[in-house]
Formats: structure tokens, sequence, C-alpha cells
């Protein structure tokens, strides 16, 4: 895939409202328009999930499931470190990870994850042929 990937880790209960705000808080942060945005991942055992699904359509995205597998291999480019999804997912951060391998190979960290109450988010993409990101 490339272009540019919200990836985000979120908490059953959180709605999709809260995650919609906390990607677009990445992309204004990151000074990136909306329409920047290919794809919505999340770790796969979540990608089905109703509120990520809502998320997608809301944000008329590709929703993307990345296997374990996919996320610790990119593990070594995540930059922020949780203890608890450490112990849980066996990466620092799902939402940067799953940015990374939806993203594709040579991606980077656009913006590394932000959080709200219930969700994470980060934004990776390939950089461009110049070096751009």
């Amino acid at each position: 895939m490339t272009g540019l990937v919200a990836g985000v880790g979120f908490r059953a209960a959180t709605t999709p409202e809260e995650i919609v705000a906390l990607v677009r808080r990445a992309l204004h942060e990151a000074g990136l328009a909306p329409d920047a945005l290919t794809a919505l991942a999340t770790a796969a055992d979540r990608a089905g999930a109703p509120n990520f699904l809502d998320v997608a359509a809301a944000l008329d995205l590709a929703p993307v499931g990345i296997e374990p597998t996919a996320l610790a291999a990119a593990d070594a480019q995540v930059v922020t470190r949780s203890a608890r999804i450490a112990a849980s997912r066996g990466v620092g951060s799902v939402a940067e990870a799953a940015a990374l391998a939806a993203a594709g190979p040579g991606a980077r960290l656009v913006l590394p994850r932000i959080a709200s109450a219930g969700a994470t988010c980060a934004l990776a993409r390939v950089p461009d042929q110049d070096g751009r990101r």
C-alpha cells in the first residue's frame, strides 16, 4: 500500500466519534489534509470491530487489519513504548506498528502515537522519491 496511513489502537468501548476526532487531530498536528489518508489500520483481531468499521466508513477509508507477525516486524521502527501494550501485544504501540506495516516497505512515521481517553493514532507513509515524508 502507498500513501498516508492512520494506524489506530483502541479499547473495545471507545466510540467511533472519539476515534474519528483523534485521527483528525493527528492530521492537524502533522499539518496534513484529511484527503491525504489512504487507509485506516489496526490489529487484525480488531479490524472487524463495529466501531473500527464505523470509523473507516466515516472517513471514507479502506479498513486494514494487520496480523501479529506484521505488527512485530514493524516494532523495530516504533518509537513509543507502552509497557501494557508490549505485554499484551508484543509491540510498543499498536497504532505505530499498524500504520508502518500498512504503509509498506520503507515506511516512516509522519506522526508518532497520540492518544485520547480510549484510543491511540499514528501516521505513517513511504517517503517520496525525493525523500519527503
